[in-house]
């Protein structure tokens, strides 16, 4: 059998020319050879494969590389977490050297300098506080604050609550300085604000004390204004008094009774204290003993030497009774040194209530053991 040797047509012996390729045959001799086989075709099939093989090595390559990049990531925020940030910064580099395009582990890296740079800030912080240099230890925490704003997650946060912590114990020593030098009242004022801006338990106890001392001073400035009859300056230093410590009852029973205070006056103030007397002798012959019995009343020194009266009545009245007003003197081996009125609180007491009074006299240090107080007159008004 012959064939072509152009189309691998099956030709007759005879034949010169192929009837489908038309082309002309060889001699004799060469159509006695069989079909070629044609190899052409099998080029575009083997560079296929061979890509195939390419890029199945390849994706299997990038698949090992992330998932190395990823492992290392990981490892990575577990050290960030507890605060390892040279060992976090390491493995963060060794995972962009498996894949230099992952985006979290750059991010992460970034995070890592800057957390390593903000831990030698704290530590300069610490020495700055050990020198009592404040300000310049705030200025780096405000710094360092500012740096890790673009940034978020568990991770920054427990850094954020690092320096929150340490921002609040510059706070702290800086207002424990401020107190050493014996602030005035003004200054106190001042103080109460900051300390309560200040995310610290001991902050919130030296809230407790400066109040305190402010409410006293409060109470004993505005009481001498009001027994002066001064109404609007007793007035507004409560009310002054009240915005720094806004739940002292003191202050605020104070400020009722000056409202009161000032109103009678205003109407009538005499006629209205002629009243509250004869008010005060008829319940005395009703109920045959006084409507306030006194339940006690001392006298004491304070830590820095001033004079403190404090006491306790009783209402026996049959009504309800309110502004009670307690003259007391102080004496000195029977030889009376001063004499003050102080107002009950609360203002209003019903039937057998109790109510309290106290005074400090600023103005006054002694520390002697030999005084006494004793009640002069006490009087009441009834609704």
């Amino acid at each position: 059998m012959y064939y072509c040797p152009n189309c691998g047509t099956k030709v007759k012996e005879e034949e010169h020319f192929c009837l489908k390729c038309g082309k002309s045959l060889p001699d004799i001799d060469s159509r006695l050879e069989p079909a070629r086989f044609q190899k052409w075709w099998i080029l575009p099939i083997a560079t296929l494969i061979i890509v195939i093989s390419s890029v199945f090595l390849f994706s299997t390559y990038l698949n090992h590389q992330s998932t190395k990049a990823v492992e290392l990531y990981t490892e990575a925020e577990n050290s960030l977490l507890d605060e390892d940030y040279e060992q976090a910064s390491q493995l963060l580099q060794s995972s962009l050297d498996y894949r230099k395009d992952f985006s979290q582990a750059q991010v992460a890296l970034q995070y890592t300098n800057e957390a390593l740079q903000i831990d030698e800030r704290l530590k300069k912080t610490d020495q700055l506080l050990q020198d009592r240099s404040y300000n310049e230890a705030l200025d780096i925490l405000h710094v360092t604050e500012d740096k890790l704003k673009t940034y978020q997650g568990p991770v920054v946060s427990k850094l954020v609550e690092k320096i929150n912590q340490t921002h609040a114990s510059v706070l702290l020593e800086q207002l424990k300085t401020k107190l050493e030098d014996s602030p005035s009242i003004d200054e106190i004022r001042m103080l109460i604000w900051e300390a309560e801006e200040i995310n610290h338990s001991e902050a919130n106890d030296i809230v407790t004390q400066l109040r305190n001392e402010l409410v006293e001073y409060t109470f004993s400035t505005a009481s001498e204004a009001l027994n002066n009859k001064q109404f609007n300056d007793a007035q507004l230093i409560t009310e002054d008094g009240l915005k720094y410590a806004p739940d002292a009852e003191k202050l605020q029973s104070l400020l009722a009774n000056i409202n009161k205070e000032k109103s009678s006056f205003e109407a009538a103030a005499q006629e209205r204290l002629e009243q509250a007397m004869d008010t005060a002798y008829q319940e005395h012959q009703m109920n045959e003993n006084d409507a306030i019995e006194l339940n006690f009343i001392d006298v004491e020194n304070d830590e820095d030497g001033r004079i403190v009266v404090k006491g306790a009545v009783k209402s026996n009245a049959t009504v309800p009774i309110n502004s009670i007003l307690v003259e007391y003197t102080v004496s000195r081996n029977d030889e009376e040194i001063l004499t003050n009125e102080i107002f009950v609180y609360p203002d209003t007491l019903y039937p057998t209530e109790q109510g309290k009074f106290e005074f400090t006299h600023f103005d006054l240090k002694d520390k002697s053991s030999n005084l006494e107080a004793a009640v002069k007159k006490i009087t009441w008004y009834t609704d």
